[in-house]
């Protein structure tokens, strides 16, 4: 019997008119957007079909002030509580040791990654936060973030040529301006729309459980929308490639030590290679 998921993912992961527009609110840097991570791959998979999601950076917010010794010790701080908390892993020490000391070069990346089509750009985006907050990365160095271009199948050529271009700073100063007059003070924050351009969006800051979004959703819509089932495990793996333990327990509501034991059997069977992480396990799906 064919999933759901599968006959629908043209409609979950295509970006033509749908009847609920997210603005996501992010900086590459948070912790906590990256602790968003599994809740939005549950929506996708679950109501994709009913909106589209447009990232909007807003600039050096989480950043507090990236120039002192004192803040970097504090953001490391913040990371190791985040990591710990969401069970999405992020190496606070990085801070400490190669800081990151200009943040704003990986969000104008991401709008140069974001020219070569949305979806390009969301692949880009995963790279960046999984090479800085798993790897240990500096997003701000050039090298790193083509690798990730490279990683995310980019025209890697038309990649460097868009970063060095007008156009993605000019995108990303776009960003900055919705930002400022949608009022954003913190981040994550999502803003939902729906097709009619009188009404105001509902925006919800910070991280709220799973049931929080899907009753916007429903609130929003003029429909009861009608959830998907997750695909098989193997088949999600293959779709996202490279994921968390906490990503596969959230879309599977599947304990952590289940979600152990469950890709054990795939790692025997060599479908799967195992992750450590400084928080948690990831696992990358490795192609036939």
């Amino acid at each position: 019997m064919s999933n759901p998921w599968f006959t629908s993912k043209q409609q979950v992961y295509n970006y033509d008119k749908k009847p609920l527009e997210i603005y996501m609110f992010i900086d590459p840097l948070c912790p906590e957007c990256w602790a968003l991570e599994p809740i939005l791959k549950k929506l996708h998979i679950e109501y994709g079909r009913y909106f589209s999601i447009k990232h909007v950076l807003s600039g050096n917010i989480a950043n507090l002030n990236v120039s002192k010794k004192k803040n970097y010790e504090v953001i490391a701080e913040l990371w190791e509580k985040t990591a710990s908390r969401s069970g999405m892993s992020c190496d606070g020490s990085l801070w400490l040791e190669d800081p990151v000391a200009s943040p704003y070069i990986a969000s104008v990346a991401i709008k140069a990654a974001e020219l070569q089509g949305r979806r390009a750009g969301i692949r880009f985006l995963r790279k960046v936060q999984e090479k800085l907050f798993i790897d240990k990365q500096n997003i701000s160095h050039f090298e790193v973030l083509k690798s990730c271009a490279t990683s995310a199948g980019l025209d890697v050529e038309e990649f460097i040529s868009d970063f060095h271009s007008e156009s993605a700073a000019k995108a990303f100063q776009c960003d900055l301006k919705i930002t400022a007059e949608m009022e954003v003070q913190e981040i994550p924050t999502l803003v939902f729309f729906n097709e009619n351009a009188e009404d105001e969006g509902i925006k919800i800051t910070g991280s709220y459980p799973y049931e929080v979004y899907v009753q916007i959703l429903e609130e929003m819509l003029s429909e009861q929308p009608v959830k998907n089932q997750p695909p098989p495990l193997e088949s999600f793996l293959k779709y996202f490639k490279f994921v968390a333990s906490k990503e596969i327990a959230v879309v599977y509501n599947m304990s952590i030590s289940q979600v152990e034991r469950e890709m054990k059997k795939l790692l025997l069977l060599q479908k799967v290679e195992q992750m450590p992480a400084k928080y948690g396990t990831f696992w990358r799906y490795v192609e036939d």
